[in-house]
């Protein structure tokens, strides 16, 4: 990335503008504000999903001011550059990843490729692995041999596509089931080996570096229950990893499907880290659509109009929010009870990508980036924690999601209205609520308003629309990183805890062995002693 790329965002001209602009930020408040011609115009679409973001607090002249900021950040070059395999998984003068950032190479597989240059390369082993699946399933589609899957991973190895899967309870097989195993609680093991038949389960390993020590305790803990059972783990284990790690290897499984160092972990859900379990549980058909829904959104964000690019709009009205409103948090509230774990999805993109205090250039950063992230689906979270929301001290911007239809389409009329039409009524109602607020005589019951949300609203939640969905996020983080100039595509704030377990473990050992000594580790030894007192 060239020099006069990285020139902090607050450089630029449009950043004064804003900051003039958010000391007379909109009054939501006042009669007639929040109308229909408002909320008509302020809407984004692209792929099925319209943006409306009439509640947020900007004008007119805001957004134009936050398109200038789009344009002086350059974010459609930088993300051009990324779709190019450009290194951008960098620190410029610092030891770091140094890599190309390609998880949209792993799913372009649909009408004239959006890669250029070395990406390209990387499309097309995407697509290979994605034919030698499909004949793995189709194989395994020729038996009943197996029935039950176990997914074996942790982070971005499991957290999204647990997601993917948990959100799709419409288009599960009848006749197979799949269990995570990621928490190194044995409880987790023990559950789920109540649950299946080891005769009839495969097992999928997946960890990009084939070293995780999760991934590899759990797999070991597996295979274990296997060998005892007298079945041979190489019939039932099948692995996703690098190639050339200790789990690219096909005499200890079943088969060996492939990832790259360029596809970040957070960011690999739609890869084969994703995709063996989802073709097994949802159906290769299934696993295609998502991919194509995310790769239409790949190809959406490209557009430099706004009104055809929410994910854009979504980025730059969350930094208006973060930057110039000062607000900290973000809660995300999905009005569909499948879409119960993407809140944990989006706040793993959104905090392990942006959660960085250094910019690109090693240099700490002195404005606030990535918010707090959290949510739960609702109405349930409006018997949680709306009440912060609506009469907290901080105020804290939202992010609605909601369908026009359900995703099994069975529902019933009672007192004239659907249980879909009561859902979204509900989130319809909280958006309005939070930005015109109430006045009361009553100071516990007034409301203040002016607590901004936007609502991204699909007809349905089909594999197609989920794959845009994961899309529109993974772009949103992307372009914050891009204005803030920090480096969404690493992680290192995991290492040092990994670090310092591996000591308290090997302290573990010394010391049923008999061999540990003051002063190996003291701050762990005392932790242990807490332990062996009780």
């Amino acid at each position: 990335m060239k020099q006069k790329e990285l020139i902090g965002f607050q450089g630029l001209e449009s950043y004064k503008a804003l900051c003039s602009l958010a000391e007379s930020p909109i009054d939501l408040t006042q009669p007639g504000v929040l109308n229909r011609e408002r909320i008509n115009q302020m809407v984004s679409s692209a792929c099925g999903i319209k943006m409306l973001y009439a509640t947020e607090r900007v004008t007119e002249g805001v957004i134009a001011a936050l398109l200038r900021l789009a344009e002086e950040s350059r974010l459609i070059e930088k993300l051009q550059s990324m779709y190019s395999g450009d290194v951008i998984n960098h620190i410029e003068g610092y030891p770091s990843d140094c890599r190309a950032v390609l998880h949209v190479a792993v799913r372009d597989f649909f009408g004239e490729s959006i890669c250029q240059s070395s990406a390209l390369d990387a499309m097309v082993l995407a697509k290979e692995e994605f034919n030698r699946l499909e004949y793995f399933i189709k194989k395994i589609n020729s038996t009943d041999r197996f029935t039950d899957l176990v997914f074996v991973g942790i982070g971005g190895s499991e957290l999204g596509p647990k997601t993917l899967y948990s959100s799709l309870p419409a288009y599960y097989r009848s006749d197979r089931k799949v269990h995570f195993l990621c928490n190194l609680d044995p409880d987790n093991a023990s559950r789920i080996a109540r649950d299946i038949d080891l005769k009839k389960t495969m097992v999928v390993v997946a960890s990009k570096s084939g070293t995780t020590l999760e991934t590899v305790t759990n797999e070991r803990y597996m295979r274990f229950m296997f060998e005892e059972a007298g079945l041979d783990p190489k019939d039932h284990f099948v692995s996703v990893s690098c190639t050339g790690t200790p789990m690219d290897d096909k005499n200890m499984y079943l088969e060996c499907f492939h990832i790259w160092d360029y596809v970040g972990g957070r960011f690999s859900l739609t890869s084969m880290i994703g995709g063996v379990m989802l073709a097994f549980g949802l159906g290769i058909d299934v696993y295609r659509e998502i991919l194509r829904g995310a790769n239409a959104m790949d190809r959406a964000v490209l557009n430099r109009d706004i009104r055809k690019n929410p994910a854009m709009l979504a980025a730059l009205l969350a930094v208006w929010n973060r930057n110039f409103l000062n607000y900290p948090g973000l809660a995300v509230v999905p009005y569909s009870d499948a879409m119960r774990g993407f809140c944990a999805y989006i706040q793993q993109v959104e905090m392990e990508s942006n959660g960085k205090r250094i910019d690109r250039l090693g240099h700490l950063v002195d404005f606030n980036t990535c918010p707090l992230v959290f949510g739960e689906p609702g109405p349930n979270a409006q018997h949680s924690f709306f009440q912060l929301l609506h009469q907290g001290t901080n105020i804290t911007p939202v992010e609605f999601m909601g369908f026009k239809e359900s995703q099994f389409g069975d529902d019933l009329e009672i007192d004239h209205s659907t249980s879909q039409d009561k859902l979204l009524a509900n989130l319809f109602a909280q958006s309005i609520a939070l930005a015109t607020g109430k006045q009361s005589d009553n100071p516990n019951q007034a409301f203040p308003g002016n607590r901004p949300s936007h609502i991204l609203l699909s007809k349905r939640l089909d594999p197609y629309t989920l794959g845009a969905l994961l899309s529109f996020h993974e772009h949103k983080a992307a372009f914050q990183g891009f204005i803030w100039n920090i480096n969404s595509f690493d992680q290192e704030g995991v290492q040092l805890g990994k670090v310092l377990a591996n000591r308290i473990i090997d302290l573990m050992v010394a010391r049923r062995k008999g061999e540990s000594g003051p002063g190996m580790y003291a701050e762990g030894e005392a932790y242990l002693d807490q332990i062996e007192s009780m």
